[in-house]
Parts: structure tokens; sequence; C-alpha cells
């Protein structure tokens, strides 16, 4: 899932040439490649795809490289037969030390072929680039995780703890099966784990590396805000149009979003973006530097609320967030209302109850001919994992060995991620950092996906190499 951007620029940082001379790839690299392809080729969306036949190939790569039947976990429900999954388990020798997992989605985000330059479902290296949908989010580190674990078998490497990688659909949409909704709730021994290792972290660039670009920052995912949605309404009586009154369900409704809109949470801070304001901000010469510096050290600094509020990446990190995103009224041109409604989007904020936000919301609206109910349940509440050095540390060291001189934060996503299903169950999820991506966001979850070739080939080592020292 597409996680906004994080305003870093105007960093004053060292950072990598955009982009280097090419190099033949290593026999690794072209198997890695392959599985790749075939992972993007494999149509997986919502509409016209299926997670079970990809499920199925990669089983089948697993199989090849050594694994056995009884580390290898199909998983699928009855209703739901093109969204299964995979569960793998490369076991460890140690019995004191627990496991770790790897997740990923399989699922992508619908693509319409008449909408692309290039076939959606086509795996294309062009310009220093992959293209094709998923490439970026998130079959690139999939085919990481699969890659690794059939190295590793292979060459007959036996970690000291246990390795399990989980392969789900569903993080996609909220209409269908979630798998890691489903091996939480239903078969948590299967993906019991001290912590696992998700989509999140990631890096970013300057400008696009074709522009003489240079990445600037590495981010380690840590935590994510719960998306709710909520239905405000206001009903009325109605009546014939030729006899209007100000008793109208649209002017209420109006009056309610106008609120709404004018309307701030209050600021609230964790470990995770206290970390990052104060690291972040250290690393920039300008008022907004200055102004991350201090609200870090005081949440409470009207000042620097004011100039953190100008910037909509900062604002919506520094607070649950609630905006209209739909909305409905009336029944007829000549008839007053009887009628309307909006849907409101919220990112809540870490250790905040959807309950409590909807109460917010009554507060808000301030008008008792207005309902607020909720109208989803994507997943339990967000929690905010810990600052696990553990974990932490590794990921700083090998960002300074692949990417000098550029600073590695932690960053909590005002997106979401399966990493909440985890998380209620006892497995704090982190987004390790690796590859990297544009300012314009590479088309993730839009036209033309991409993501650059040098990215993921350096990530792959990165996240190769983080495993290895967290579990070997």
């Amino acid at each position: 899932m597409r996680k906004p951007l994080i305003t870093i620029a105007p960093m004053l940082l060292a950072a990598l040439p955009a982009m280097a001379a090419e190099t033949p790839l290593r026999p690794d690299q072209q198997a890695y490649r392959a599985l790749y392809k075939e992972m993007v080729e494999t149509d997986t969306s919502i509409t016209t795809g299926s997670c079970t036949a990809l499920a199925e190939k990669i089983e089948g790569h697993l199989r090849g490289a050594g694994f056995t039947s009884a580390e290898l976990h199909r998983f699928a429900v009855p209703e739901f037969p093109k969204e299964g999954g995979i569960v793998v388990i490369l076991p460890g020798t140690s019995k004191a030390a627990r496991p770790i997992l790897l997740l990923g989605h399989l699922d992508v985000v619908v693509a319409k072929r008449e909408d692309w330059t290039r076939d959606p479902y086509a795996f294309i290296e062009e310009g220093g680039y992959f293209y094709g949908r998923g490439v970026a989010d998130m079959k690139a580190m999939d085919a990481i995780w699969v890659d690794m674990l059939m190295r590793w078998r292979k060459a007959g490497k036996a970690p000291k703890r246990t390795i399990k990688l989980a392969l789900t659909c569903g993080e996609e949409t909220s209409t269908a099966f979630n798998g890691a909704k489903w091996l939480s709730e239903n078969r948590r021994e299967l993906i019991d784990a001290e912590f696992a290792l998700n989509e999140g972290g990631s890096g970013r660039t300057d400008k696009p590396l074709e522009d003489g670009g240079r990445v600037v920052v590495q981010t380690i995912h840590v935590g994510e805000k719960t998306p709710v949605n909520y239905r405000i309404e206001a009903t009325n009586p109605g009546g014939h149009s030729s006899t209007p009154v100000k008793d109208n369900a649209i002017y209420a409704l109006a009056d309610a979003l106008a609120r709404l809109r004018d309307f701030d949470f209050p600021v609230m801070l964790n470990d995770t973006t206290r970390a990052f304001f104060a690291k972040a901000g250290a690393a920039r010469s300008d008022a907004m530097g200055k102004a991350m510096v201090a609200i870090a050290a005081n949440p409470a600094d009207d000042a620097a609320r004011a100039v953190l509020d100008t910037d909509r990446s900062f604002h919506s990190m520094l607070r649950t967030t609630c905006v209209a995103t739909l909305i409905d009224g009336g029944h007829a041109n000549n008839a007053l209302p009887q009628r309307a409604g909006a849907n409101i989007n919220c990112r809540i904020f870490p250790g905040v109850s959807a309950e409590d936000v909807r109460k917010a919301l009554e507060t808000v609206i301030a008008d008792p001919r207005m309902t607020v109910v909720r109208t989803d349940n994507r997943g339990p509440d967000a929690k905010a994992p810990p600052l696990d050095p553990k974990i932490i540390g590794p990921a700083e060291k090998l960002v300074a060995k692949y990417y000098p001189g550029v600073p590695m934060v932690p960053v909590m996503s005002t997106g979401a991620t399966d990493g909440v299903f985890l998380s209620a169950a006892g497995i704090p999820s982190y987004g390790p950092p690796g590859m990297f991506g544009n300012p314009d966001g590479g088309g993730t979850h839009g036209l033309n996906e991409r993501i650059s070739v040098k990215a993921v080939y350096t990530g792959r080592d990165l996240l190769t190499e983080l495993v290895t020292v967290l579990a070997f």
C-alpha cells in the first residue's frame, strides 16, 4: 500500500552518486531478476488476478530449492479461492532464540492496460527503471524474501533463529479476504515470532535519478496510523421545494463539514515521531528544521506547530486527521432533501481508539440532528512498536555501508500496512530501509509504476545482509 511521501529536503547531506555505470549482473542477481519478473507478470489484482496462482508458483520454486512439505504451508478459504497465500519456514538451530517473521503481500492495485504507457503486467526494464504493476509495491521485496531463503537452503545454511516468511493477499483492499489478518486470528502459532520485517521503510532521492538525483534519506518504518471510515448523516422530513425552510439536511451537513474542516486534533508524539522530528530536523538549516527540533523537545510549542502545519505530511504525522472524502444527499430535483451524508476518512494516531475519535467528531459537529457511525472495521487499533536497538542498530550500520553519508530516520506511516494485524497479535512489525524512490512516488498505486534498477539490487543486498545479521 502506498505510503504518503515524507518531506525531508532540503537536507545538506552527502549522498550516493545518482547512477553508476551499468555492470553485468552476477549469477545470483540473474536468478533473482527472473523470479521478480515472474511475480510481476503474474496478475494478482482483485479483479482479474489470483494471489493463489502466484503462491503456487512460489511453492514450486521453494520445493525446487529443497524445502519440504512440512516447511511449506499454503492457505486459503473457500469463499475467496483466488486470495490464498503461503507460509514458509526455514528452521533455526537455537531453541532459545525466537523466530523472525518476514511479511509481504502478493496482491497489487488494479491496473488497466488502456491507461498505461506500457502493459502493466509485463516486466519491462527501460532507462534504468523496472516498470510494471507491483514492481515497487511490493513484489521487489517479496522476491527478495523468497530469493534469500532459496539461496540459503540450496547452500545448506541454517540460521540461529528460525526464519518464517508469510506471503499474503488482501492488503490492497478492505473488501475481501486479508491473509495477514486471517493468519493472526486463525494460525497464530504458524507465524509466531519475536518481531517481523515488513514493507514501509525506504529511501528518497532529492529529485529523479535521471535529473541527477541523489538519495538523501533512508527510513525505517516503526508504527502506523489506524485507517477508519465514519458516516455523518443528517435527516429531515423534507417537503416540496417550492416552500423551502432553513431546516435543511444538506445545509446541516454543509455546516458540519465546515466545522470539521476548521478543526485539528491535538498534537501527539510517540517515541518514533519524536525521534523523526529531532533527527530529520537537525539535518536541515531552514525554519522548518528548527521547528521540527523544537516540537520534538516540546509538543506544546505553538509557534513550532504553526510552521510544521504548513507541510501536509508533517501536519498529518503530528495528530489524528479526519477528512471528508465522499458526499451524497437529496432524492429529487423538486424536493427538500430528507437525507444528506458524507464519508469521513480518519487516520488515527497510535494509542487512540476509534470510538474516542467518533465521540470527538460528534463534539466537533455539535448538532444533535446529525449521526456519526463507524462504517468499516479493517482491523485492530494500531499500536506503536518500540524503537528496538537490536533492530534499529544493525539497520543504521547497513545504511551507512550501502548509502554513505545518508541518515536513517524512524518514521511512523500515515498510511496503513498489514503490520497492524501482527502488532495486535503481539508481533511488533518494522519496515526496514534498503530500496529508494523518487519524490514523485514512482506511480505506486497509479499509472506506469516504476522503481530504479539500482534501488532494487542495492536494496536486495542490504536486506539480505540485515536478515543475516538478525538471524544467523
